[in-house]
């Protein structure tokens, strides 16, 4: 059994205020490696402002660039293709519509705000037996005012996704945040699991702050506010947690059971996702 090691950090990092480019890439942790996270860089430039142009323009493994333009609502989850990147601009925002990676390679979404998608829809972002995926400065929400079911995940890595980052985000105001791992008996795929979560605010969350099951990953600079649950590791992962500030009422719930390992020094992997 690995140690954990754990450092506490005394400032908040900004987030949400850097505006993306169309031809930004990954380049913070897991989604840099095999061959990185490039999505639609270079490929043509889509603005959209209703639900069926979104729907469309981010369909096919073409690479493409779209442009999420004004307030868009409605009671769906949208499909994102291969080779695509997802912006959102200033002022932008998705109610009731989540956005689903699903069997896809590499996809960049960035600077989309996401809020009170029901879970007969789904999660806020799913990303599903996907690879090289990189999710960054994204505002994700809903709210406490009803059942734990009413909603789904805010963001939910599962099905053996490979090389995801998530970077500057907001996770706040809602109850079950975000399952990296998709169930107990689903370790067969799920173990190939490699993610970095860096530099995000998790604030008034009931619990999957995140929740972890199997796999690889590396956590760090991260805070964590007014939550009633903590970093919770399930069953036999690898996962290194550094420079975590926490707030009142957060908790680091990390049950040191069997096959639970926690690392104690970086991999090769995590030494790239090393904050300068």
């Amino acid at each position: 059994m690995k140690s954990l090691f754990l450092t506490t950090s005394h400032s908040k990092a900004s987030v949400l205020q850097k505006r993306a480019s169309v031809n930004d890439v990954a380049s913070v942790g897991y989604a840099t490696l095999n061959g990185g996270t490039t999505g639609g860089s270079g490929g043509p430039v889509t603005t959209v402002t209703t639900l069926d142009a979104l729907t469309a323009a981010v369909t096919g493994t073409s690479k493409k660039v779209v442009i999420i333009s004004g307030v868009i609502s409605g009671d769906a989850v949208v499909k994102v293709g291969s080779n695509t990147t997802v912006i959102g601009a200033s002022g932008s925002w998705l109610q009731g519509i989540g956005l689903r990676v699903l069997n896809e390679n590499n996809v960049i979404i960035r600077n989309v705000k996401i809020s009170k998608v029901l879970a007969s829809a789904g999660d806020a972002i799913g990303i599903q037996a996907s690879h090289q995926v990189w999710v960054d400065h994204v505002d994700l929400s809903s709210d406490r005012d009803h059942d734990k079911d009413y909603y789904d995940g805010l963001l939910d890595l599962t099905h053996g996704i490979t090389g995801v980052t998530v970077t500057n985000s907001k996770l706040y105001t809602h109850w079950k945040a975000s399952l990296i791992g998709h169930s107990d008996s689903n370790g067969a795929e799920d173990v190939a699991i490699t993610v970095t979560l860096a530099n995000n605010n998790w604030t008034n969350l009931n619990s999957r702050t995140p929740s972890l099951r199997f796999g690889h990953g590396h956590i760090f600079n991260n805070v964590f506010d007014n939550n009633n649950d903590g970093i919770n590791t399930r069953d036999d992962l690898e996962f290194n947690y550094q420079w975590i500030y926490k707030q009142e009422r957060t908790s680091l719930s990390i049950p040191l059971t069997l096959g639970t390992r926690l690392l104690e020094a970086m991999t090769l992997e995590a030494q790239r996702t090393q904050p300068s």
